[in-house]
Formats: structure tokens, sequence, C-alpha cells
């Protein structure tokens, strides 16, 4: 079958289907304590939602890695609920339930803050039917949609939780150029979004979303001091 040159029209970045669990070899060894901050968000064309629901898909890609061991403190009060009424008396006999004075601390947090959001950083028609190359009218007329680009970028610290220090910041970004009118739907299989990303399903934005994760998962793995990855 002959090419049509259709090259250029992939996207600018790998995309991994399963955040934070391809991208990086398999590990086995030991894992580091860590928290993950709510997510800041800074960016013109973000809001709150948007900072949860990447701080969760973050949450998972660092679990999935198999380096960590995550600390999760939003769920913190229900956590202390289910002691407290272990410790009450008021549990059903024979039930152990949960335990006081086993909750475990971080050595590490990370904090990220969105400074990039940008759904549709450009577009324009893709212009693929002309110049009366048979190949280019086919390829224009099977897209028939436009160039669309889409790029998010994160600032990431890593922070000692006993003294406060900063151990390593960086700047992390997911850019993908895409062509709309359907042709790349479907492809990033059926990981779910975080809360507040479902509207970029399937398009370049969800793209830019996870090779930003995946980037930030990357960083945190490669640049985590060794002493703190622990048996």
């Amino acid at each position: 079958m002959p090419s049509f040159g259709c090259a250029g029209l992939q996207p600018t970045a790998q995309v991994d289907n399963n955040a934070g669990t391809q991208a990086m070899p398999s590990y086995y060894g030991p894992k580091a304590k860590i928290a993950v901050s709510n997510f800041d968000v800074k960016a013109a064309k973000a809001y709150g939602e948007i900072g949860t629901g990447l701080r969760e898909m973050l949450i998972t890609a660092l679990v999935n890695s198999n380096r960590f061991r995550v600390v999760e403190r939003q769920v913190l009060d229900a956590v202390m609920q289910e002691q407290q009424l272990g410790a009450s008396g008021a549990a059903a006999p024979g039930q152990s339930g949960a335990q006081r004075g086993q909750i475990k601390t971080a050595d590490i947090i990370v904090t990220a803050a969105i400074t990039e959001f940008e759904p549709q950083a450009s577009g324009g028609a893709g212009g693929l039917g002309g110049g009366g190359s048979v190949g280019g009218a086919l390829v224009g007329a099977i897209l028939g949609g436009s160039l669309n680009k889409a790029h998010m970028a994160l600032d990431l610290r890593i922070i000692d939780t006993s003294t406060s220090e900063v151990l390593a910041a960086t700047r992390v970004q997911g850019q993908t150029t895409d062509i709309a009118g359907g042709i790349f739907a479907g492809v990033l299989g059926s990981v779910p979004l975080g809360i507040g990303l479902g509207g970029y399903a399937n398009t370049p934005m969800e793209k830019a979303i996870r090779v930003c994760i995946i980037e930030a998962v990357k960083y945190i793995a490669q640049t985590t001091p060794a002493n703190y990855f622990k048996d």
C-alpha cells in the first residue's frame, strides 16, 4: 500500500495508555514513602477540579510504578473515624478493625503547580487535499479535520518532610499535535481520566495530560535520592 506521507500527523510525544506502568522498566526493589499535596492551579484555563483530577492520576501512576508507597492524606479523617470507632467498644465483638498508632508518615512530599493548561493552543485547516496529489486528496478526504495542538505544564518540587528542604525541582510538560475529526478516537484505551478531565477524552489534551503525568513519574523516580528507598 503506498505511503501518503502521514508521519507528520502523529503525536509529537509517545503516549502511554497506562500512565506510569510502562514508561519505565519493571522494578521490584525498595520503595520510598511519599505523599502528594493538592495541586496549585495557576493556569488561566484550568480550575480546581482539574487540579484534583491530575493529582489522582499522579498518585495512581506513582503506585503503579512500584517504586513508591503513597501515603494518602485526603482520606485521613475517614481513617481516624474508623480507628476511633474500633477503640470506642462500639464495634462488633471479634472484629479487630483499625488500630491506633499504625498510620504511616511520608519521608518526602511532592508539590505541583499547574502553570500551563492549553486544550487547543493552535488550530487550522489541515490542508491535506491540495496540490493535485491523488494521495494527498485521499488523506484529506479521510481526515476531513483540522490540526490541533494542546499542551500543559507542571512545576514539581520534591521536599523532605523532616527538614522541609527542597531536594529537587523541575518543570515537566506534555505537548501533542493531532487531527480533529475522530481519527484518533479510542486509541488511548479505557484508563479513566481524573475528575474534571473527562471532557478531554480522545483529544490532543488527553494525550498531553498523560505525557505530562508520565514525565512527572519518571522525574520523581529518577531524582529522589537513593537513601529514601527503603525495604
